[in-house]
């Protein structure tokens, strides 16, 4: 059974992995680097700013929350479960290595089981949709980790399997630290005017990365 799994998880990686367009490469490579997002953090800093104006303690509060999303959903990741799993990335794997469509020579680290990409970006996504609960503001986060999955599978860095066990330890990463957070403070309420700045920056973030894949492409 188990065997049939990682058979058709890697098949399914075939399918989904790469493209014929350098562009798209591009664009990729653009929303899979983490500096990228930079401003989507300084985007949700800005909403707590303005939420609780000079109350730092509930400010810091939260950016240790999502602190600990990180250290709990990715770093716990890199460090124990990659080592101790050791499931070969698709990129480096010795039974469909040869067969992966590589954007840019990005092959990643040896090992991809989990993806830190996927349990970091979907653990924040989480915590934060849980803090604000704005329908709106929910969507855009939820898209935003799931792009950032897809980009994974597209470099064939990560498996179907990895992206999806990722999600699954996000969501729990995600909601454990709300739960705590709750237990220490009341959430306040978040007014929609802050919470549009966030979601204009991921906007101008995916068009961002389209110009810059334009210039690349035609450099």
């Amino acid at each position: 059974m188990m065997e049939e799994i990682i058979h058709l998880d890697k098949q399914l990686l075939l399918l989904l992995n790469g493209s014929e367009s350098l562009f798209l490469d591009y664009v990729v490579l653009t929303l899979t680097n983490a500096k990228t997002w930079i401003p989507l953090y300084l985007a949700l800093f800005y909403v707590l700013w303005k939420t609780y104006r000079n109350n730092w303690c509930e400010i810091l509060l939260i950016l240790a929350a999502a602190g600990l999303c990180v250290v709990l959903a990715g770093t716990v990741d890199d460090t124990i479960v990659k080592p101790l799993v050791a499931r070969w990335r698709p990129t480096h794997d010795p039974e469909i290595g040869h067969l992966v469509d590589v954007a840019n020579g990005y092959r990643g680290g040896n090992y991809g089981f989990f993806s830190a990409h996927a349990a970091n970006t979907f653990s924040i996504a989480l915590f934060f949709s849980l803090l604000m609960r704005h329908r709106l503001f929910v969507c855009f986060m939820v898209a935003w980790s799931l792009v950032n999955c897809w980009t994974r599978i597209y470099l064939g860095v990560h498996y179907p399997g990895d992206i999806t066990v990722g999600l699954l330890w996000g969501a729990l990463v995600g909601y454990g630290v709300y739960r705590l957070y709750c237990r220490i403070t009341l959430p306040a309420r978040y007014d929609m005017r802050y919470l549009s700045v966030p979601i204009v920056v991921l906007c101008l973030t995916f068009v961002y990365s389209l110009i810059r894949a334009t210039i690349i492409t035609w450099s």
